[in-house]
């Protein structure tokens, strides 16, 4: 019921998992990817997909660009713009695949990647339904936009515009994680960051490294997807923990973009911080799957 896939982005193959039910075609699917230097191997997105796949739902989960199995370099390089595009580019892919209904696609996207899932849902008129778990939509609130233009400029950077960083625009290299913030800083530092993916997430097999780098291109707007939240029409669902200890994880930017969207939206509260919900079984994880897959069976099947 699960079967290895690739398909082409940014002139690369990304790797990734097809998960399909046992009901007659065709299926609503959700596409699926992991958080900020992570694999799909380690953020328990794969766990995830199997409660999807339980409740009728195709899934296909993959690794980012650079990360896991996929191809493309620099390795290990987030890059938030390009992660966007491969969103778009596994919609694509998707929509093509036996069995799969092409107008019944969601977006499911866990901290950074719920942000990416965010932006790509207020561009993306084919995105069905959206549903994402202490999206990292940032630290600030966005920049005000009152004619759209900065709205615009993010639609027009992650279709066509130039996402490649000079040297200058990129992060060096550094832990993801650290024990020791003063002789080993790293790109996340709450503790609860560094026990998740030393205890838990980086395990055997997972091929997460504790390495990465960040690309800040210059574009014409910045990166912040509550830019395009706005825009978005579909059903959508934001699982969010108050105590939430990310700093680019700000609970009340996430609302901020929630508040903005459109269409038929829920807010789900839920205890564990930022971690609490990739940890397999926890509470938080049988909460946060419960009721992201009622909410993709109320809004996909038909």
């Amino acid at each position: 019921m699960r079967q290895d896939v690739k398909f082409e982005s940014e002139g690369v193959e990304l790797s990734g998992w097809l998960y399909t039910p046992d009901l007659q075609p065709p299926w609503p699917m959700v596409v699926m990817a992991h958080g900020f230097s992570a694999t799909r191997r380690c953020m328990t997105a794969d766990n995830y997909a199997e409660v999807f796949q339980a409740q009728g739902l195709a899934a296909l989960l993959y690794d980012h660009y650079g990360f896991g199995d996929s191809g493309g370099e620099p390795r290990l390089q987030v890059n938030t713009w390009r992660q966007a595009r491969g969103y778009r580019d596994a919609v694509s892919y998707a929509r093509e695949l036996d069995g799969v209904d092409p107008d019944r696609i969601a977006l499911w996207g866990d901290s950074l990647s719920g942000a990416s899932a965010v932006a790509v849902a207020g561009i993306d008129e084919r995105i069905a339904a959206l549903a994402v778990q202490t999206p990292a939509c940032g630290s600030e609130l966005p920049p005000e936009d009152p004619d759209g233009s900065m709205y615009r400029a993010v639609k027009e950077t992650i279709l066509s515009g130039d996402i490649d960083p000079s040297p200058e625009e990129v992060e060096g290299a550094m832990p993801v994680v650290s024990d020791d913030q003063v002789r080993r800083p790293s790109a996340l530092t709450p503790l609860t960051a560094y026990r998740w993916f030393i205890e838990y997430g980086g395990h055997l097999g997972s091929k997460w490294v504790n390495d990465v780098t960040r690309a800040r291109p210059k574009t014409a707007a910045p990166w912040h997807s509550g830019l395009a939240a706005g825009h978005i029409s579909c059903p959508s669902l934001f699982v969010v923990s108050p105590e939430d200890e990310m700093p680019g994880a700000e609970p009340a930017v996430a609302r901020d973009a929630f508040n903005k969207i459109a269409g038929p939206k829920e807010w789900f509260e839920i205890a564990g911080g930022h971690f609490g919900l990739v940890y397999f079984s926890s509470p938080e994880f049988a909460a946060a799957s419960s009721a992201q897959a009622h909410f993709l069976f109320k809004h996909l099947m038909r």
